[in-house]
């Protein structure tokens, strides 16, 4: 058995090529160029939330004549939603965020999504993170792709996952740092105690790939929990911060603002399955809804300048039906809501082409259409934020002619 093999048989790799950082994560070699310090992040709720309880399409009779009992009110009334542009309205519960929208930071894409019409959540996260629609063979991540397109850099940090395991859009060739989020994130993992520590210093110190790669990425794994000790010990005196995504948005962005060298992240919030009581202005939908917006106000804040230079891109895996079900909630759909936010986003508008919800418009006779391509709105960022040219954004979504002069999502 070699040293590989021998790995993967205690779980401390994958077929990737992971190399084991703990809950602090993974990490890889890169090349020798410098980085640029513009920054992507990725927030991926997993479940489909309902875009259309988020940014709400107040003007059309339709929408409140689909949802009589779940529709949010119109502006102005108890409970009724922030007005955007008089056409849309923003979801109550995302109160924090209409600061961010004000000073032009915040825009979203309507009727955005994947031109899959599959209605499952595993298979439509898949084709997103995979960035192939209806492709289940795609062996990687576009996340992934999109670092082996960019200038590299001398740190295995340059993309950093914030969760419990690594996530598909980030699987491939090129391997990312892992963090653990909340108390997690410094826990000792097997490789700190010294025995086991030892051991493997042995095993790896030659001077093959594979031993550089072992070395650096347990150098990573330090400062990474260094720098979140550090953290830590600042809020409460000594205790970790709580408030589930706030506390995890904070944790991300103070990383993101104290390491240049992290250019890509991505994080996951889950809970936006709401086929029972959804609820509208009030109730499960808005409960989850004000923690999200919460922290993302506090991430954008606490990247301190950084955020001039990062855009945020907020996914979901498809919509939700347009019309409420018997049980006070909505059913899979098709088309979403994506949310941008950043110095860079020509913030203050819903881009898009806003196909309606009279029924002869709906996909299906029951969703809302998807008139943009997520992949088109994507690369627009990564055209204009990132500097991707053509064959790049080709490498990062293959077999699919991204449009990034259709949208005019960033400013500059």
């Amino acid at each position: 058995m070699n040293r590989r093999e021998f790995l993967k048989a205690a779980g401390l790799t994958s077929a990737a090529t992971l190399l084991p950082l703990g809950n602090l994560g993974w990490a890889a070699r890169l090349s020798d160029a410098d980085a640029n310090h513009k920054r992507l992040i990725v927030v991926f709720l997993r479940g489909a939330v309902d875009g259309l309880s988020v940014v709400v399409p107040h003007g059309e009779s339709a929408y409140y004549d689909a949802r009589p009992g779940i529709a949010i009110p119109g502006p102005g009334g108890a409970g009724g939603l922030a007005n955007l542009d008089g056409r849309f309205g923003l979801h109550p519960a995302l109160a924090s965020l209409m600061p961010l929208w004000r000073e032009r930071s915040l825009a979203f894409v309507h009727a955005c999504g994947s031109p899959d019409a599959t209605r499952s959540h595993f298979d439509a996260q898949d084709y997103m993170e995979s960035g192939t629609p209806g492709v289940k063979s795609t062996p990687d991540g576009w996340m992934n792709r999109l670092l082996a397109a960019l200038p590299d850099a001398q740190t295995p940090t340059r993309g950093v996952s914030f969760g419990p395991t690594l996530p598909r859009i980030f699987s491939g060739k090129r391997t990312v740092a892992n963090v653990g989020v909340g108390k997690a994130a410094a826990q000792p993992m097997p490789l700190d105690r010294p025995v086991i520590g030892d051991a493997f210093d042995r095993l790896y110190r030659g001077d093959d790939p594979l031993s550089r790669a072992y070395r650096e990425g347990k150098a990573a794994r330090r400062r990474l929990a260094a720098e979140l000790r550090e953290d830590m010990e600042a809020a409460s005196n000594g205790a970790p911060a709580a408030g589930g995504f706030v506390s995890i948005a904070e944790q991300a962005a103070r990383l993101m603002a104290r390491d240049k060298n992290i250019q890509l992240a991505f994080l996951a919030v889950g809970g936006w399955d709401t086929h029972v009581n959804q609820g509208a202005a009030a109730g499960q939908l808005a409960n989850r809804l004000q923690p999200l917006g919460d922290g993302l106000a506090s991430l954008a804040r606490n990247l301190g300048g950084a955020y001039r230079d990062t855009v945020i891109v907020v996914i979901s895996e498809f919509g939700r039906t347009v019309r409420e079900n018997g049980n006070g909630g909505t059913d899979h759909g098709h088309g979403n809501v994506m949310w941008l936010l950043g110095g860079a986003v020509h913030g203050g508008k819903v881009h898009g082409n806003w196909p309606g919800l009279s029924e002869e418009n709906l996909h299906e006779g029951r969703d809302l259409a998807v008139t943009t391509d997520f992949r088109d709105a994507i690369g627009a960022v990564l055209s204009r934020h990132l500097k991707l040219n053509i064959a790049q954004l080709a490498a990062v979504f293959p077999k699919f002619q991204t449009s990034p002069g259709k949208l005019d999502i960033l400013s500059g």
